[in-house]
């Protein structure tokens, strides 16, 4: 079937990508952007946007956009993009469901071993020419429980991750998947029970309103004393005001964190002197900068998913999406998912 040209605006892309999509692109026509898309470099001829999450794409923009028939969403989640908006301009917006699902279970497991060995403070100390170990005495990994908040294809790989480091494992899901956990060897438990039980915690859920504070004030005093929580998810699922007052009051031990609640405002922070911003994110921003310089964190710039295999895999079922759509059809459409229950 003939492919019908359209013009399709990347954005977020970086250099060393341009010529590769280029070379997958030539029966359409491409606008690529290396900056993420805002109200001054929208592309009124786009009939397809393709973004990364750093992007977000608002009603305002999509109103904007009088051509608009497809967004491309370079990501699994999709809560960058209001999905409201394009639902009600029958416009497909399709995401890559599977691409990292190793790479991001390995940043997460990399954040699991930094805070319990203490890499990142060992490692200043010897750059700062102190070679001693007083104080760096971290902890093994064999034989404590490790908690997985979603048992999908991220959580998988990191449960068979943490069986060959001996680790003990229990699974909270709402859709629990039996012969998965008969499969790796783990069980699945309330989120309660999990909370409380595990030595780490780490999550691998989506971003919905009935996720939104999964860990919260109420919840988070239910953690095991001394516990780490991992987060390679999104910010959103951490109340960051309750993780202050977790980590302040030493409940718990650490936490490692890929994704920050309203991280743009960490990225940009002249918005705050901007006066757009709604008191609540101000707090947010606050708390996010304490979390960021506590002694007991780690926190990387939503980085989990950025290895080379991952952003090939990215950038192709992308063109993959954008391809099948000029052919007629629609592959990983978001906008026909039905969110989860708890």
């Amino acid at each position: 079937m003939t492919i019908k040209k359209h013009t399709v605006a990347f954005y977020g892309i970086w250099p060393e990508m341009k010529d590769y999509i280029r070379s997958k692109m030539s029966e359409f026509h491409c606008t690529i952007h290396p900056e993420s898309i805002n109200t001054e470099n929208l592309n009124k001829n786009a009939d397809i946007l393709a973004i990364f999450v750093e992007s977000p794409v608002t009603k305002k923009m999509i109103n904007a956009l009088p051509k608009l028939k497809m967004i491309a969403t370079m990501s699994t989640g999709f809560d960058h993009i209001d999905l409201k908006a394009a639902k009600a301009k029958k416009i497909p917006v399709c995401n890559v469901p599977f691409y990292g699902e190793n790479t991001v279970a390995e940043h997460a497991f990399a954040l699991i071993l930094g805070l319990t060995r203490k890499l990142f403070q060992s490692v200043k100390r010897v750059k700062e020419g102190v070679y001693d170990f007083h104080g760096l005495r971290g902890m093994d990994l064999k034989g404590k429980t490790l908690g997985v908040v979603g048992t999908g294809h991220i959580g998988a790989h990191l449960i068979k991750m943490a069986k060959g480091f001996e680790m003990n494992i229990l699974g909270y899901d709402p859709y629990p998947n039996k012969e998965l956990a008969k499969t790796l060897g783990f069980k699945y438990t309330t989120l309660d029970k999990l909370l409380a039980t595990s030595d780490i915690v780490s999550l691998h859920v989506p971003l919905f309103k009935n996720t939104y504070h999964l860990i919260n004030k109420k919840n988070i005093k239910k953690m095991k004393p001394g516990a780490i929580l991992i987060n390679t998810a999104r910010g959103g699922l951490i109340d960051p005001e309750a993780l202050v007052m977790a980590l302040q009051s030493k409940h718990l031990a650490g936490a490692g964190l890929d994704v920050l609640e309203d991280e743009n405002l960490i990225q940009n922070e002249e918005l705050l002197m901007s006066g757009g911003c709604k008191e609540c994110q101000l707090k947010t921003n606050l708390m996010n900068n304490i979390i960021i310089d506590h002694p007991d964190t780690i926190v990387t710039p939503h980085n989990a998913f950025n290895s080379i295999e991952a952003i090939q895999r990215i950038v192709d079922t992308t063109i993959e999406n954008i391809r099948a759509f000029a052919k007629g059809e629609i592959k990983n459409d978001v906008t026909t998912l039905k969110p989860k229950k708890n």
